[in-house]
């Protein structure tokens, strides 16, 4: 049974999980906790990009947050008020019947963001941003999404904050995934499949093959392009960034209160890794404590294999999008030409990974190991008949990450306690459950990766 049954103080909506105290009123910075100091953003001739240079896409506030050195950042009222209209604090939750079927001796606990509008974590950056965006005068926010979640919340706090938005899909999600983009639209924003023909760019990959299926990388340069062609119009980006990450935090920051409510600390944490935020959202609060030499968690990060930027790309500085216009930044990437396959799981079709967490993972702090499409399905499904609750395709690479380290945990005949972020349900990408279901969900997994990186300064 559920861990809201057997103990309300541990777990659950009923339970301590629930209590507005839990809701911090300062978001977490890592920066001054890495190992190393943060590479930074650069100009192809080399020089490191001023913050001022980025006021043109982005708000001013988060491009202070974006350089910011500071370990806490205060989080508005205005902000926290809205995020507790949307649910937070959010539940931790224990998987009790996933650890009987598995007969782990672990003790997995789950923060589970999809009780949100919008099904996903996505909504804790995206009214932030609306928000900050709205107050400095901004009539317009754009912005790229991959399955949709990141749309989604953004496309709701649009609303909730006055902002006309225009949301870049990639055509492939867009295709694969009608509900969310039905979704944004009710919500008010514009829906545009990516690669279109609003922007020069679009046009371009267009004309060399009119089926292309997109990626995030793609949508980031369309949104990109569309901002600065317009007045009054600002970027909103859904992860990757440090400014996004540290909005998440606020999961990370619930989830140690939480457990330290019921007397338990994480020795693994899990989570999907497209960008970073969902992952570094829940974790940076922990990895703060192994930094300081409180803490001996191991950290884990699940992507797929058809976009493997952790377990094979290289730690280089690369662009941020396709066509090249972002600053160069240090992470791991495939290279920002890589084509993604076309998988289920949209949100975690990028080429690279946010450069906190790439520099973490650099480091040895964070651990990363891939997955076939196939079997984070297959660990998606047994999760829903077990927990009730379906998961993302995104999150569900967590899930498969978390049973395997679970049945470790029995083979070792250890106990441990596993943390993971279950960062959005999956009630809205049924397509793919249903090709798994039907025998007919394809695995991609590249042969052969050659990144082709730019040369800074040449």
């Amino acid at each position: 049974m559920r861990g809201a049954i057997h103990a309300p103080m541990e777990v659950g909506l009923g339970g301590s999980s629930r209590n507005p105290e839990v809701l911090p009123e300062f978001w977490f910075n890592i920066k001054p906790f890495l190992p190393k100091p943060l590479p930074p953003m650069i100009k192809p001739d080399g020089t490191p990009v001023k913050p001022e240079e980025l006021e043109v896409l982005f708000a001013k506030e988060l491009v202070r947050q974006e350089f910011s050195d500071a370990t806490t950042i205060k989080i508005p009222e205005e902000v926290r008020e809205a995020y507790v209209e949307i649910g937070r604090p959010t539940p931790l939750m224990r998987a009790r019947r996933l650890e009987k079927y598995l007969g782990t001796p672990a003790r997995i606990y789950f923060k589970y963001e999809g009780i949100t509008p919008t099904g996903s974590h996505k909504v804790n950056t995206a009214l932030a941003q609306a928000y900050y965006n709205a107050i400095e005068g901004t009539e317009r926010i754009v912005t790229e999404t991959g399955a949709g979640q990141w749309g989604s919340a953004l496309s709701l706090a649009g609303a909730f904050f006055g902002l006309k938005v225009r949301v870049y899909m990639v055509r492939v999600s867009y295709k694969q995934k009608p509900y969310r983009r039905t979704l944004m639209q009710v919500y008010g924003a514009e829906v545009v499949p990516s690669p279109s023909n609003l922007t020069e760019f679009g046009r371009k990959l267009l004309k060399e093959d009119p089926n292309h299926p997109g990626s995030l990388g793609i949508a980031i340069s369309e949104a990109i392009e569309d901002v600065v062609t317009h007045e009054a119009t600002k970027y909103c980006l859904g992860s990757v960034l440090n400014h996004v990450l540290l909005h998440q935090t606020v999961i990370g920051l619930e989830a140690k209160k939480q457990l330290e409510a019921i007397g338990e600390y994480p020795d693994v944490v899990v989570g999907c890794v497209g960008g970073g935020s969902n992952y570094a959202g829940l974790s940076y609060p922990f990895v703060a404590d192994k930094l300081r030499g409180k803490a001996k968690t191991r950290f884990m990060a699940a992507e797929p294999k058809a976009c493997p930027t952790l377990t094979r790309g290289v730690y280089e500085y690369d662009f941020g999008d396709t066509a090249g216009m972002t600053p160069l930044i240090k992470m791991f990437t495939l290279g920002h030409k890589y084509y993604v396959p076309p998988i289920h799981a949209g949100g975690l079709r990028y080429h690279g990974d946010a450069p906190t967490l790439s520099l973490l993972k650099a480091e040895g702090i964070i651990e990363a190991v891939a997955y076939k499409q196939t079997e984070v399905f297959e660990a998606g499904t047994l999760f829903a008949k077990l927990e009730g609750i379906v998961p993302a395709p995104e999150s569900a690479h967590a899930v498969k990450a978390v049973i395997d380290e679970a049945l470790k945990a029995k083979k070792e005949g250890e106990p441990r306690v596993i943390l993971f972020n279950l960062s959005g349900h999956g009630l809205l990408d049924l397509a793919g459950y249903e090709e798994y279901l039907a025998g007919k969900l394809q695995d991609y997994e590249p042969a052969e990766i050659k990144p082709q990186l730019p040369k800074p300064g040449t």
